[in-house]
């Protein structure tokens, strides 16, 4: 195995890893009421940003499929 296809390999473990790190969800705190809605976990800071990143990231699939077109041409 070519030493790309075990770094590749590597990184993409060591994502998943990164990934799943705070998969738990917190307890709801006891004391009389029945609490919020939902699991209770919080939001990530990432929220705020899914649209932007989304944006950014069609603009790269665009930005490079054309690159790769005219070069192949």
């Amino acid at each position: 195995m070519k030493t790309i296809n075990k770094l590749v390999i590597a990184l993409f473990l060591f994502g998943t890893f990164l990934v799943k790190a705070d998969d738990e969800v917190p307890p709801v705190p006891g004391g009389g009421g029945t609490g919020g809605v939902g699991p209770g976990a919080a939001a990530s800071p990432i929220d705020m940003y899914v649209y932007l990143l989304s944006v950014v990231a069609i603009a790269l699939i665009i930005f490079y499929t054309k690159k790769l077109k005219s070069v192949k041409a």
